[in-house]
């Protein structure tokens, strides 16, 4: 086997996190110190640093920091001289020239696509990295009895444990009752399981239960408690120290929106085509797109302080948005102006404190510059392998991707996680949303199975990330299907899953107790088919991380550690656990 085929990506180790550079958020003129760690089987004889300040290449020499029995850590620094620095290492070693990126050790030429990045723009809200998001679908988490009076035509009203009729007629028009003042009742829930950013499905009006078809966005649904019942729950999670983000289409609305009707002035700030017939997203009648070529568009939506992006901000209290289907808006044939609407949202947003995440099917990496979101709903770097790794029931789409889900061993996760956190700067990897499900898939237990599912967990809260928990994931919330997901919360603790509940809970108290699994950098250790391990590590602490699907041949403990989670501790150089399904969590001796 030759020397390409035998490199190992532990041999050699950088990422973003405080671990490895001194100043995450630099501005224009800094010099900015790095870190990387080599083991002493590479032979290492000298580092450098690649960067390109102005597009000029540029080789600065590394110095050696500190020597340990195993490794050697060299420093070196690089200045801001553009608002994006991207870089990379450049290992001399006795058998010949390695590169080190974001995707890992080569010892062949790779593209610029994964090289590290820092960048000057300005850093998403420091309350963010440290936040376990709660999504809630208004409809279904809980009823107050405050709401009152006749509902439109298009509803058809169930009581709270009548089934969801996934795949009817008017599977999306029957309503269960539950409102914001609801959720306002229910804070203690939230709290209780260590929760702390609500991220709230549509409010709007609409003529559906899951309102991505607004009628109108300048006020709050009646039938979920009007403005008085969003402004009473922001108040009242903002009392507890939590915050909310809303949920809104700037790709399109609903055919019944005001905007869109015949005699609106702002009609045609829609995509025409063929004269009067309009573009849709996904072909679906109900939902046409925005043209955003409108500049009068562009101000009532998200552009400037009169907007509904920063008018919920300031009028309602929201912390921050979630943009809906994020990869469409702006789009459409020759029309490319996607980049713009990350950007003049971002922009409008600024001065708020306030949090842009975006939903995002694929890879992300061009929105993630530093301009744009914050971060995305990481269904294709996080959620799509977990469920490619622990799935048991694999005839469920993902996504709507035909055919049934890959069968993935623990090395396919890791490099499939790899390749889309290489793409993008670390910043915005440890602030795209991480979750196992949402509103727009199957439940993630209906697939994997209840002990897969506490893996999956295991994962979710132990992995960079903003975790997100779909409400009643928590109990044991089934459903095969995304409607059948949108099941109602049991609020029956009879029903409960209580040992899934104390897994949730448990794993929340643990991210926010260690600084490590917030901010700190990840290391892949081991992969093998059945079996993960990773560290995660600050400058002041090291966790390692173990998430085995099955039994497995034992892998040898790098260093000694005292369990997190109650299993046995760490001697180095002897076995770990070998259990499975199982995961465990160490904090290695300093």
């Amino acid at each position: 086997m030759g020397y390409r085929e035998t490199l190992c990506n532990t041999w050699a180790h950088h990422d973003g996190s405080p671990l490895y550079v001194a100043d995450p958020a630099p501005s224009l003129g800094d010099r900015v110190e790095l870190s990387v760690r080599v083991a002493h089987a590479l032979g290492v004889r000298r580092v450098y640093v690649r960067t390109a300040p102005d597009g000029e290449p540029r080789f600065t020499e590394a110095s050696i920091d500190r020597v340990s029995d195993s490794e050697t850590w060299w420093r070196c620094a690089v200045e801001m001289v553009n608002p994006e620095c991207g870089y990379r290492f450049l290992l001399h070693t006795a058998k010949g020239p390695l590169w080190l990126t974001a995707a890992g050790l080569s010892a062949l030429d790779v593209p610029d696509t994964t090289d590290f990045m820092l960048t000057t723009h300005p850093a998403p809200p420091a309350w963010a990295a440290g936040s376990v998001i709660y999504q809630i679908f208004p409809d279904r988490f809980a009823r107050s009895g405050r709401v009152s009076g006749p509902v439109p035509d298009w509803v058809r009203q169930a009581e709270w444990d009548d089934p969801i009729p996934w795949g009817s007629p008017h599977a999306l028009q029957q309503l269960y009752g539950g409102d914001l003042w609801g959720v306002a009742e229910r804070l203690d829930h939230i709290a209780e399981l260590g929760a702390d950013l609500l991220y709230l499905t549509p409010f709007f009006p609409a003529r559906s239960n899951h309102r991505y078809d607004a009628t109108t966005f300048e006020r709050v649904d009646p039938l979920l408690g009007g403005d008085e019942a969003l402004r009473a729950l922001t108040g009242a999670a903002h009392a507890r120290g939590m915050r909310v983000i809303g949920d809104i289409t700037l790709n399109h609305s609903g055919d019944g929106h005001e905007w869109f009707a015949a005699e609106s002035a702002v009609r045609d700030d829609f995509y025409y085509v063929d004269g009067d017939d309009y573009a849709t997203f996904a072909g679906v009648r109900t939902l046409p797109k925005f043209d955003h070529r409108s500049a009068e568009l562009r101000r009532r939506l998200y552009e400037g302080p009169r907007s509904v992006i920063a008018r919920y901000l300031e009028e309602f209290g929201l912390d921050g948005w979630r943009v809906d289907v994020a990869q469409s808006a702006g789009r459409h044939g020759e029309i490319e102006l996607n980049d713009r609407v990350a950007t003049l949202t971002r922009e409008t947003m600024s001065g708020h404190d306030a949090l842009l995440l975006a939903e995002h099917q694929f890879d992300a990496s061009r929105t993630l510059r530093g301009t744009g979101w914050h971060g995305t709903m990481s269904y294709a770097g996080f959620a799509r392998p977990v469920w490619s790794w622990l799935a048991r029931e694999r005839s469920t789409e993902f996504w709507g991707v035909p055919g049934p889900i890959p069968h993935y061993g623990g090395a396919d996760l890791a490099e499939v996680m790899r390749r889309y956190s290489a793409l993008i700067p670390w910043r915005a990897y440890t602030h795209n949303l991480t979750l196992l499900d949402s509103h727009d898939t199957a439940r993630f237990r209906s697939v994997a199975g209840r002990e897969h599912q506490h893996l999956g967990a295991a994962l979710l809260f132990t992995l960079p990330g903003l975790p997100m928990v779909f409400a009643g994931d928590e109990v044991g919330v089934e459903g095969v299907h995304l409607e059948d997901g949108r099941r109602p919360f049991p609020w029956d603790r009879t029903r409960w899953d209580r040992g899934t509940y104390q897994v949730y809970r448990d794993l929340v108290r643990l991210r926010r107790s260690h600084e490590a699994l917030r901010t700190g950098g990840l290391r892949w250790l081991h992969v093998a088919d059945d079996t993960v391990v990773y560290e995660r590590a600050t400058p002041d602490q090291t966790l390692l991380v173990q998430v085995s699907r099955a039994s497995h041949p034992p892998v040898a403990a790098p260093a000694a550690g005292v369990s997190l989670t109650g299993g046995p501790s760490l001697r180095p150089g002897l076995p770990m656990p070998a259990d499975g399904p199982a995961f465990h969590v160490w904090e290695l001796e300093a």
